[in-house]
């Protein structure tokens, strides 16, 4: 029997969101698959577009969350006419190509609006000088579909990266550390030079993207004893093959720029639990006249780590959509990754053993569309 068995701890459920702009949809669905298996979340953590999805879902009552997802999602994806298309990949990458066009000229209703006069039309330190579009309906359709008040109680822990614009340092705006308003979860969103920095006190923020799009690490940084079911939801691929065109080498670019090396964290954390693990057998081994306080202090700790299992979900492109699929918001783009991200998640918990926390404190990392293969 083993002498130090691990402690019952708290056990909590965790939802990370990269940034991925229109393929957001997917983590909707995602949610909901959870959300209808009991698995909802109580601490979210999400960059760009992961970070209002994050915002909607930990700002809104239990019951209410879906129906909230839904209408943000909605909103800015609104259903315009147009001719029927014949089946097959070249028309739906033609109509997506067309949606996309039509975000760059018009924006998004709810979202984003073009700012006039542009960027090339205005002096240095106009607002209009330093992006293509204006954010400002972004805030009120949060104000519409995030209770904030709700998101800063405590009842669920949400935090949303941004980088600094003067210093270039990642700051994560963690609602158990601050009040957060709809400006931190905007500063989250915004990705030069579309986008314009947003001012929260003295400094300017962008998305958090540029530095890191995926914000696993900070959560497995504050974790503390906590044991954990985590669900990672990529956007972006870290693997994919060779281009063979101009077209797929800005897809791949785009691909490697944005999918932050989600791996290369769980790595470092599954050595650093490691280490940490036969360190602490050590202490357990030698004898007690020999310790320090500062070597019981530090056993101690080491009897206390968490348990982590945690299943990474990555958005696969369809073979009709190409760079700019993150800006394609036709409703039939968004309902098809919505569709997609809750039919993956739903196999994914049919894995029963995959929910299971390790036996040992430690990390397991179930990388589903690998495993499932």
């Amino acid at each position: 029997m083993d002498a130090n068995p691990l402690p019952e701890r708290p056990r909590r459920t965790a939802l990370v969101l990269q940034g991925g702009g229109a393929l957001g949809a997917y983590q909707g669905g995602v949610f909901q698959a959870m959300d209808e298996a009991g698995h909802a979340p109580d601490w979210l953590c999400g960059v760009s577009i992961g970070a209002i999805n994050s915002a909607i879902i930990a700002g809104n009552a239990p019951a209410d969350r879906l129906q909230k997802l839904r209408a943000f999602w909605e909103r800015i994806t609104p259903e315009r006419p147009g001719l029927p298309l014949p089946e097959g990949d070249l028309p739906r990458e033609w109509a997506n190509g067309s949606s996309a066009l039509g975000a760059v000229v018009l924006g998004q209703p709810g979202f984003f609006e073009p700012n006039l006069p542009g960027p090339f039309f205005s002096l240095p330190g106009a607002p209009q000088a330093t992006a293509f579009y204006d954010t400002e309906p972004l805030r009120q359709t949060l104000l519409d579909v995030v209770d904030f008040d709700r998101l800063n109680s405590g009842e669920t822990r949400c935090a949303v990266g941004a980088v600094n614009v003067a210093s270039g340092n990642f700051a994560y705006f963690d609602n158990a550390q601050m009040k957060l308003g709809p400006e931190h979860i905007m500063a989250s969103g915004a990705l030069p030079p579309g986008f314009p920095m947003i001012q929260i006190g003295s400094d300017y923020f962008w998305d958090g993207a540029l530095v890191s799009n995926t914000p696993l690490a900070h959560l497995l940084l504050n974790i503390e004893s906590c044991s954990a079911l985590v669900f990672q939801v990529d956007l972006f691929s870290a693997r994919g093959p060779v281009p063979r065109t101009l077209r797929e080498v800005g897809l791949r670019q785009k691909e490697i720029g944005y999918s932050s090396r989600t791996r290369l964290v769980t790595d470092v954390f599954q050595r650093e639990f490691a280490l940490k693990n036969r360190l602490r057998d050590v202490l357990d081994r030698m004898p007690e006249a020999s310790l320090t306080p500062a070597d019981r202090a530090e056993r101690s700790g080491l009897h206390d780590l968490p348990r982590l299992s945690i299943l990474e979900l990555i958005y696969e492109h369809a073979p009709y959509e190409g760079e700019s699929r993150d800006y394609d918001f036709s409703r039939r783009s968004m309902q098809d990754h919505w569709r997609r991200g809750y039919e993956q998640t739903r196999q994914t918990l049919a894995q029963k053993d995959w929910l299971k926390m390790p036996e040992e404190a430690g990390l397991v990392s179930h990388d589903v569309d690998r495993d499932l293969s």
